[in-house]
């Protein structure tokens, strides 16, 4: 989606929004596809004092697999998003701006790269995910396994018979 902020970097005190759907189904992360349902967007870009900045709500929902226990879950994301915006930039090496030299951005390249850096690294299907049982795999979230948990560490066996 272009953005065309003409008028509010030639007026002070302008205000434009938009709001969108962006469909990004087709991203593969890690060989999954979590973006189940289109990302909705609403984008403002607004000048104060001859300063423009551009503020992008972001809410979607978001479907994985739990790093712990491996069931998939669905999480509603939101997230905010500001940034600075400028005509032109004197240096290449200034990330604190985007530039816009014919005052249209391209909303979707930026959203998508705001989203994919906010993602989380873990993924946990909820904060206290218990995981598996590492002997019989048994998903620790739905109650305890019959496992014998006093089983001692083969590495360790020699100096169990030292205590016996």
């Amino acid at each position: 989606m272009l953005f065309e902020l003409k008028s509010v970097f030639q007026n002070e005190g302008e205000e434009k929004t938009i709001s969108y759907k962006l469909d990004i189904s087709n991203i593969d992360i890690d060989g999954v596809f979590p973006f189940k349902t289109p990302l909705d967007i609403t984008a403002t870009a607004g000048n104060r004092a001859s300063l423009v900045d551009l503020t992008l709500l972001v809410s979607f929902d978001y479907v994985r697999s739990c790093d712990r226990c491996g069931e998939e879950f669905t999480r509603k994301m939101k997230y905010k998003f500001t940034h600075k915006l400028a005509r032109t930039l004197e240096t290449d090496g200034n990330d604190d701006y985007i530039e816009t030299p014919d005052f249209v951005l391209d909303l979707d390249e930026t959203v998508i790269s705001d989203v994919l850096l906010s993602l989380p690294q873990k993924n946990l299907c909820k904060e206290d995910c218990k995981g598996l049982c590492s002997q019989c795999g048994h998903n620790l979230n739905e109650g305890k396994c019959d496992c014998d948990k006093k089983q001692v560490d083969p590495r360790l066996e020699i100096l169990k018979q030292l205590m016996d």
